[in-house]
């Protein structure tokens, strides 16, 4: 019998394979970076090509490192940065231009235009999601209206439409020879072409944004036993391993966060934060700023749903400071810079580089330093870059719990900023309840594993995952109520400060 299960962690830096025994322990992974293109002020692009070369050395390297075969491998499941669109020749495996990542803010005419008449509250309504520069639907309209010839193929079958999960799967499982393509309930939510409740593409959206339904992968549950094909490209892979699972990374992220029960919910600290919590089987619609989306559906099951606050820039933010400010060596350092201060001597950093996400959806706004003065440090900015992540986080929790009348007891956190023990502390702070880490903090990968491996058999149910999740670290809150209202107070003031500057 196999004794472990894989996954492929497609990101928005990097793409890694993690390797995970019976009780959900990391046996090997293999990380690898890739570029990020900015050609424009507003625009970020990867290479798909590159993406699949670095998925399939990370995931040849994974194996070796673990000194095991393939037929060790039970099952693999894949999650990935969500909304980036590639669209690519099917006959060739070539894309047609670079994917547009779900940073990207090109198509904010497209997100307004759509936004001022009927067809906003059509989206809003069938797809659960605001109009946005943030979702898939524009970006491939965009892409379809903006690249030479792409119309004329996709018309003709020869062009193909996913994000990353998709492109990843297709060439997983032979690509131009006979490659799967298809998607999963999570990641078909994000386009803004799904109905939210038949699951299935809609084809008024599709008409809204021009797409033609050819192009579009086939919808699965996010685990299946047989619907995703059989990994057989990868060098060490010389016995065909099935893919068993295909989720979103937040979504991925909340299985391995094991939020099973309604009134669950999680916080992932990437390049941008998502914080979703699990409402059960029935969409809710949110009136304030919120996404509703498809949480996770387990074979023939019912989908479940959640809120979501997408958040654009957080860790990202600290990236700014090591690439394009230089302040800092690398992002360990922005605690260690942090420190140096007690506070952040008033100066608030609102990092809308992208815009704003939830709950405000603003693509007009651009990021902003407020309260400077001559007594300002770069320890001050490094703290105030820290508290960004966290008051973030506390607009997505209010707009959360005034959607849902549900009011947090404890945040449980994942990903690579929860490292960062001030930050975590301020987040705490901030929020004014405790937070809460878990043994494996990398819970994107562990959730991918966790779907594939149910699929699989490998594990009963989600009763034996949540039997493997143990807390890490605990943050309790110490500002006082006052403090706490003040810094609020001062963020929201900062907030209004980015509105306004875009023309859109």
């Amino acid at each position: 019998m196999a004794d472990f299960v894989g996954a492929v962690d497609q990101g928005t830096t990097s793409s890694r394979f993690m390797i995970f025994d019976h009780d959900g322990n990391e046996v090997a992974k293999h990380q690898l970076e890739h570029t990020q293109i900015l050609p424009r002020p507003g625009w970020v692009e990867h290479d798909p090509v590159e993406i699949w070369e670095r998925t399939n050395v990370a995931i040849q390297n994974a194996v070796r490192a673990a000194r095991i075969a393939a037929s060790d491998l039970a099952a693999i499941g894949i999650t990935n940065q969500r909304e980036t669109t590639v669209v690519w020749d099917p006959r060739t495996g070539q894309p047609y231009c670079n994917a547009i990542v779900w940073q990207d803010t090109r198509t904010d005419t497209i997100a307004s235009a759509l936004d001022r008449d009927e067809r906003g509250e059509l989206i809003r309504r069938r797809a659960g999601l605001p109009p946005a520069t943030y979702f898939s639907g524009g970006k491939l309209r965009w892409i379809l209206e903006n690249v030479d010839g792409v119309r004329a193929a996709a018309e003709r079958g020869h062009a193909l439409f996913g994000t990353t999960d998709s492109w990843v799967l297709w060439n997983l499982t032979g690509g131009p020879n006979g490659g799967i393509h298809a998607t999963d309930v999570t990641n078909a939510s994000r386009t803004m072409l799904m109905d939210l409740e038949t699951l299935d593409w809609d084809d008024e959206l599709l008409e809204i944004f021009g797409v033609p339904r050819a192009m579009l992968p086939r919808i699965h549950s996010s685990a299946d036993p047989e619907a995703f094909g059989q990994a057989r490209t990868s060098r060490p892979l010389r016995t065909p391993v099935p893919i068993t699972a295909v989720l979103g990374d937040q979504q991925a992220a909340t299985v391995g966060q094991v939020c099973f029960t309604p009134g669950e919910a999680k916080n992932t600290y990437g390049t941008g934060n998502f914080l979703l919590l699990n409402t059960g089987t029935e969409p809710v619609r949110s009136r304030h700023g919120l996404i509703t989306t498809v949480c996770y559906r387990f074979g023939e099951g019912p989908a479940v749903y959640a809120l979501e606050g997408s958040i654009a820039v957080t860790g990202s933010a600290v990236q700014w400071l090591r690439d394009q400010m230089r302040t800092i060596r690398d992002a360990a350092e922005s605690e260690t810079l942090a420190r140096t201060v007690q506070d952040s001597g008033g100066i608030y950093f609102v990092p809308a580089f992208s815009g704003l996400f939830a709950p405000y959806w603003r693509s007009d706004a651009r990021g902003a330093i407020v309260g400077l003065a001559r007594y300002h440090t770069n320890g001050h900015l490094a703290r105030a870059t820290l508290e960004s992540i966290c008051y973030q986080s506390r607009d997505v929790v209010e707009a959360m719990a005034q959607d849902s009348g549900v009011r947090l007891d404890v945040l449980k956190v994942d990903g690579g900023v929860t490292a960062n023990d001030l930050c975590m502390q301020t987040q705490a702070d901030v929020l004014g309840v405790p937070v809460s880490r878990p043994v494996v903090a990398e819970t994107t990968a562990l959730g991918a594993a966790y779907a594939a491996g149910l699929a699989a058999g490998f594990w009963r149910d989600t009763d034996e995952l949540r039997e493997h999740w143990h807390e890490s670290k605990r943050w309790e809150p110490r500002w006082s109520e006052e403090r706490r209202a003040e810094g609020y107070a001062g963020w929201k003031k900062a907030v209004r400060r980015t509105l306004d500057w875009v023309e859109v």
